[in-house]
């Protein structure tokens, strides 16, 4: 009886409960992107649904589109509020933005994807590019950083990546990435996994975010990212890369397109093991400069660095070739060598100027013990094997690339005295300091070299005289200017810099002495149009 009486009240009991047992059982998990409580509440009408769309994958599987294979990566928190939502507003209303950023980083996703992977990072990660370059490897902000990842010269040091007249490796593809990636990991251990808080110290610097931490622990206050008192650019960072991160993995609420990205390497790091002219690269890989450039970036000149790194970045499908063509290539068919016969005056800074290469290559291939030369005797010369307008990217051809873009107003060129700066040199024209910097393709920051010459743009109607150490007037075509010789100089190198002869240097000035003397003032009349 008492068996009976409980048999029944168990399937009573049952009975009650299963329909909620079965409600409770249909109900999802939360995923990433679902709302979590934040500091900041959203007030927009329009809350985007938060429901993770990405395809569920079983261990076993790799997507085919690489898109799907980053966003399964994710593992940054959940954030809604103002600041987030103003980010994803904005990109959302600029698809063409999207667009033009997916273009930019098909080249190099694959492999950040991959290495972000490899180190159990957040996924996220892989789009930081995004904002920090618009996925622009030769990219160069105001602030003197370089490359898709945006180092500035001092922490590219730090972290091993060469800078140098031949090579910068900020712009490396691959050893920019392994910089950045292991920065952000020691930034995320500094900040005891607080990725937040990493994201905003790779913007504004530790030091600062750990200096706004301790602010705020005095004042009693939150220390999370979003409490902390920081500048507006390292404000709107963070909430960048979390709407960009959001938006992309749900393209299909917000009727943005995916680029469709092969889940496959689209380049491989290749040993060349000495220096190697571009050009002749590039043709051994039978690949165009500009995909050359695309994917090896960080030359500043016509060539590998001759101290290495001996590596290229080359399209997948063209290794093999690339591999074997390189393999038969004769070692005086790598860089092309001119002899050059040293004139009265020349330097050898003067002669690698000239020839596009450095003073201290000359020295080695000429086996050199000091930069002493003598007039009359021959040097051999590492040089671009082919045409200048080939190499369409290297640093001096996109600085001039600069410079010679159309503007209004005169062009006139200074030339940097010991002593000078931007601040001074552009007070002393009426520019702007980064109008200056920008004109010669260089940051406020930047060391200036005595001797280096500046174009300064001035508007047409300035009547005011230059101020500039050649007192030129922009209006006049002929002008006379004075000029004082510095150590090394001499007529000849004179008249090539001021396009003008000897004889007429000679004629303008009365010189008694067989030599020039340093400090020492000539006169000189220039055709502005020509100089």
């Amino acid at each position: 009886m008492p068996y009976l009486i409980i048999n029944r009240t168990f399937n009573l009991l049952l009975f009650i409960c299963l329909p909620f047992l079965i409600a409770c059982s249909s109900q999802p998990t939360k995923t990433a992107y679902q709302n979590t409580p934040e500091p900041e509440t959203k007030t927009a009408s329009n809350t985007p649904d938060k429901t993770n769309s990405l395809p569920i994958k079983s261990p076993n599987s790799s997507p085919i589109d690489l898109w799907h294979r980053l966003f399964s990566l994710y593992q940054l928190p959940s954030v809604d509020n103002k600041r987030v939502q103003a980010q994803i507003n904005w990109y959302s209303k600029h698809p063409e933005y999207l667009a033009r950023v997916q273009k930019n980083a098909e080249p190099y996703l694959h492999y950040i994807v991959s290495e972000v992977e490899k180190r159990n990072l957040p996924g996220e990660l892989a789009l930081l590019p995004i904002v920090e370059s618009a996925f622009k490897p030769f990219a160069y902000s105001h602030g003197r950083a370089a490359g898709l990842w945006q180092f500035i010269p001092s922490t590219g040091q730090y972290f091993g990546l060469k800078q140098n007249w031949w090579y910068d490796g900020r712009r490396d593809v691959y050893a920019s990435t392994q910089a950045a990636l292991d920065y952000m990991s020691r930034l995320s251990k500094r900040f005891e996994g607080d990725w937040l808080l990493a994201l905003a110290a790779y913007n504004a610097g530790g030091g600062t975010i750990s200096s706004a931490i301790r602010k705020n622990k005095k004042q009693h206050k939150p220390s999370d990212f979003w409490s902390l008192s920081l500048r507006q650019e390292t404000k709107d960072y963070v909430p960048k890369l979390l709407a960009i991160a959001y938006i992309l993995s749900h393209s299909e609420q917000f009727q943005i397109s995916l680029r469709p990205i092969p889940n496959q390497p689209y380049f491989d790091k290749v040993d060349i093991n000495k220096q190697i002219d571009l050009v002749r690269a590039a043709q051994l890989a039978d690949i165009k400069m500009e995909q050359f450039y695309e994917l090896n970036p960080a030359f500043n000149q016509w060539a590998t660095d001759p101290q290495g790194p001996h590596y290229l970045l080359l399209p997948v499908k063209n290794l093999a070739i690339f591999q074997q063509q390189l393999k038969s290539l004769p070692d005086n068919q790598r860089v092309q060598w001119k002899r050059h016969k040293i004139k009265k005056g020349e330097t050898l800074s003067h002669i690698a100027k000239k020839y596009q290469t450095s003073p201290t290559l000359i020295e080695k291939s000429n086996q050199m013990t000091g930069n002493t030369i003598r007039a009359g005797k021959y040097l051999l010369i590492p040089t671009a094997s082919f045409d200048s307008s080939l190499y369409s990217s290297s640093e001096s051809a996109r600085k001039n690339a600069i410079i010679k873009t159309n503007r209004k107003g005169k062009a006139v060129y200074y030339s940097v005295k010991k002593g000078d700066s931007f601040w001074r040199i552009a007070n002393r024209h009426k520019v702007g300091v980064r109008q200056l910097a920008k004109w010669n393709a260089m940051a406020p920051g930047d060391t200036l070299k005595e001797g280096q010459q500046l174009t300064i743009w001035l508007q047409a109607n300035l009547s005011q005289p230059l101020a500039t150490s050649h007192s030129l007037r922009p209006q006049q075509k002929n002008q006379s200017i004075r000029y004082t010789v510095r150590n090394g100089d001499s007529l000849y190198l004179i008249s090539q810099r001021f396009n003008v002869s000897v004889n007429d240097l000679k004629r303008w000035n009365i010189l008694n002495r067989k030599y020039l003397k340093p400090g020492q003032t000539l006169k000189i009349i220039v055709d502005i149009t020509r100089s």
